[in-house]
């Protein structure tokens, strides 16, 4: 089964970008309500938001239009059931890297984002440089790739994995 929501990415650069009048964005309760509704469907129609908004259709199509404009609305996804595609064994994997050089993160990051069972990676202080998330369809499927993939790129220092026990709570929803 897949579940369609609205992929949107909130971030200190959209939020605080400053208009020509040198403002920061604002939302009024209507945006509110409408990022609200898109997040938790956004395969609803603008005529049916319109009818929860009691907005007319345009008005609706036209806030819309400039939440995706703003890059307050970024993407449009199917969020996956995981357990349904046998990826369900989750992985959050710390890493450090050998040194903390520009030259050793660049090089990191961009062989990192190519191991597609790799869905997230942070860059976090503390005692580890990296967290990734990992999705994989069980301990040996981990294994395999922490030997073959994880393990042969560039200037990893160490590791450390940590597995799901059981999801509490996992939503894609922001509060605005």
């Amino acid at each position: 089964m897949l579940f369609f929501k609205i992929k949107c990415e909130f971030n200190l650069l959209n939020l605080t970008r400053k208009p020509k009048n040198n403002l920061p964005m604002n939302f009024d309760a209507i945006d509110k309500k409408l990022l609200k509704l898109l997040q938790i469907d956004s395969k609803q129609t603008t005529k049916e938001l319109s009818m929860k908004l009691n907005l007319s259709v345009t008005a609706v199509y036209e806030r819309i239009k400039k939440l995706e404009k703003e890059g307050i609305i970024s993407n449009y996804v199917a969020l996956v059931n995981r357990n349904k595609i046998n990826k369900g064994f989750v992985v959050f994997c710390h890493l450090k890297l050998l040194q903390h050089t520009k030259e050793f993160i660049n090089q990191f990051e961009k062989e990192v984002v190519q191991l597609t069972e790799v869905l997230e990676c942070f860059h976090v202080s503390g005692d580890y440089d990296y967290i990734l998330k990992v999705c994989v369809k069980d301990m040996e499927e981990y294994r395999e790739f922490m030997v073959t993939k994880l393990t042969t790129l560039q200037h990893i220092g160490s590791t450390h994995s940590t597995f799901m026990i059981g999801e509490v709570k996992n939503t894609t929803i922001f509060e605005i």
